[in-house]
């Protein structure tokens, strides 16, 4: 057996068993990639794949073991290339950090800034994504660190801490006429049109379960996944903006909005940062997860990839 047919295997579990996509992924051919698995089968002695004459239908009970310690293994040889370019390079290598495009636009860049001061030879790779996105991107070993506020914690394979925590704001044009209100409530909301994040983006969840509650169905006319797009069409009068506090701090940035803040509305937020559970954390990984929170320490980060504990909680 080898790392090749190990890698077959997991790629085509990650495709949904379509081989003709596992091979696209890893750059072969689906015949190559049905053989391997196939001489594999033969060598341990079971099948991993359930069949229908030719086409793989599901993973058989001991197949299910087989690619947990396929993953296992997998990880562990991703591990052994990290140490080695730790200790072949140790300030030099590229930073893969995946994140919503709210975190990527305001909150990732002074941390960046300053890992890019302690770190000058370390290259940044930044993919902006929605939050199951930026999940995948981590499990998947294309990212090293995910930043984002949903989705994050419901993955068992991501070891997960709380970064900062936030609130909704509402902006809207000045003269609106809400503004003459001392305390916007949720029913003042719903009789407006609303613009906001897509449903899986920046805390729209408790958007959404706040109106519920109240037995409330707002009027929301647009949809956005980034914050200045939702501010865009607010300054031309479409409706009242709902969009993260990050995105309107600095009155320089929003010189023809006026914000309020929605905390009490909709609840608090909390941003979370993800490592696949088990990964070797090179140094400037662990450096630049403290530069995004006081609260990030390597001390804690690497207590909660070894296991320590799981109530890590603002």
């Amino acid at each position: 057996m080898n790392l090749h047919q190990f890698r077959f295997v997991q790629e085509a579990v990650r495709r949904n068993l379509n081989l003709t996509e596992a091979a696209k992924a890893l750059h072969t051919s689906q015949p190559g990639v049905s053989k391997a698995i196939l001489e594999l089968e033969d060598e341990l002695g079971i099948d991993i794949f359930a069949r229908h004459g030719k086409r793989i239908k599901r993973l058989t009970e001991p197949g299910q073991q087989v690619v947990r310690s396929i993953d296992i293994i997998l990880r562990e040889v991703q591990n052994l290339k990290r140490i080695g370019e730790q200790y072949a390079a140790q300030d030099s290598g590229t930073l893969s950090i995946a994140t919503t495009h709210t975190q990527a636009r305001y909150v990732l860049p002074a941390a960046v800034a300053r890992l890019r001061q302690a770190y000058p030879k370390v290259r940044i790779s930044l993919h902006q994504g929605a939050p199951d996105q930026v999940a995948r991107l981590v499990l998947e070993d294309h990212a090293d660190i995910g930043i984002a506020t949903e989705s994050l914690a419901h993955h068992a394979e991501l070891v997960t801490l709380p970064c900062y925590e936030w609130q909704h704001v509402l902006v809207l044009p000045p003269g609106h006429p809400l503004l003459e209100r001392e305390r916007i409530g949720l029913e003042d909301l719903a009789a407006h049109p609303l613009i906001t994040y897509h449903p899986t983006f920046t805390g729209r969840t408790r958007i959404d379960q706040a109106f519920a509650q109240r037995g409330l169905t707002p009027q929301i006319v647009l949809e956005a996944i980034d914050s200045d797009v939702i501010k865009t069409y607010v300054k031309l009068g479409m409706g009242v903006g709902i969009v993260a506090e990050m995105a309107v701090q600095g009155e320089e940035r929003t010189p023809d909005l006026v914000a309020r803040p929605a905390g009490y509305l909709f609840g608090h937020n909390v941003a979370r940062v993800a490592f696949k559970r088990g990964a070797y954390l090179r140094q400037f990984v662990l450096r630049f997860a403290e530069l995004l929170s006081d609260r990030l320490s390597r001390d804690l980060i690497l207590r909660a990839m070894e296991g320590g504990g799981h109530d890590y909680q603002l």
